[in-house]
């Protein structure tokens, strides 16, 4: 609490006496905020936690940041944020602070979405507690995700399988005919599929894809690291001598 006082303390004065502080707005530091949360993101798929907890206290600055803003306009502050969060915690943990019984993470989940809808300024239909702005595959997991606690998803989560073959197929297709418009949309649909397949089993296809990105890129620079060695820019190395980098890259990273 002593620490908490003392952050907004350092707030109020920050927002007095600086005029950097002193000038911004909601609008001004969105984009920073987005950026922080991706740090933070960044640190937790790293699992290095010293980084995890200096990008925690930069987006805990913004929450701050935002209050002090809301106190200004005379329309909320830090108090009525963590007042509202409480409230709203304890009122869709009926199973910890009621009568109501959830023996598995499951049944928390199934009965938080449910719960949600039953608010006071809730959420009106199953998919309209999904953020617009959300990156588009975080988006089509969370839709998934939300559609599966009314019911409607998979019984058999292999039968998923057929469908996500079926809209590779129909992706060729597309794409052998040359029709761009119909190709961008069935490629949609087929990755929506591997999305959906990804969740059945229980696996983040976010951080699957940026473990791959991290994995592309360090196979990349090693590529890059021998070519500057050699004197040989990247364009004139040859796509065999590309892969034989790639591969002996690939080598290394399994053996370590």
């Amino acid at each position: 609490m002593e620490a908490f006082g003392r952050l907004l303390d350092v707030m109020d004065r920050l927002r007095e006496e600086c005029p950097w502080d002193r000038k911004q707005t909601n609008d001004s530091l969105r984009q920073n905020t987005i950026e922080e949360t991706y740090e933070l993101s960044d640190a937790i798929i790293r699992d290095d936690n010293r980084e995890i907890c200096k990008e925690l206290g930069d987006v805990l600055l913004h929450i701050v940041f935002y209050s002090r803003i809301g106190e200004e306009k005379q329309e909320f502050d830090i108090a009525d944020v963590c007042n509202k969060l409480c409230d709203k915690m304890i009122f869709r943990h009926p199973h910890v602070y009621g009568e109501a019984v959830a023996k598995s993470a499951e049944e928390v989940l199934d009965n938080w979405e449910q719960i949600k809808q039953r608010e006071k300024d809730g959420n009106k239909t199953v998919l309209s507690g999904v953020p617009a702005a959300l990156p588009s595959l975080i988006k089509a997991y969370r839709i998934q995700d939300k559609a599966r606690h009314v019911g409607f998803d998979w019984e058999d989560r292999q039968d998923v399988w057929a469908k996500v073959r079926e809209e590779l197929g129909e992706l060729e297709a597309e794409l052998n005919k040359e029709d761009q418009e119909h190709s961008e949309q069935e490629l949609g649909d087929f990755l929506f599929s591997v999305i959906n397949a990804a969740r059945l089993y229980k696996l983040n296809p976010d951080n699957a894809l940026e473990m791959t990105n991290q994995k592309f890129i360090r196979r990349f620079n090693y590529i890059e690291q021998h070519s500057l060695k050699a004197g040989k820019p990247l364009t004139e190395m040859t796509l065999e001598e590309m892969d034989a980098l790639w591969n002996e890259a690939k080598r290394i990273e399994i053996e370590n």
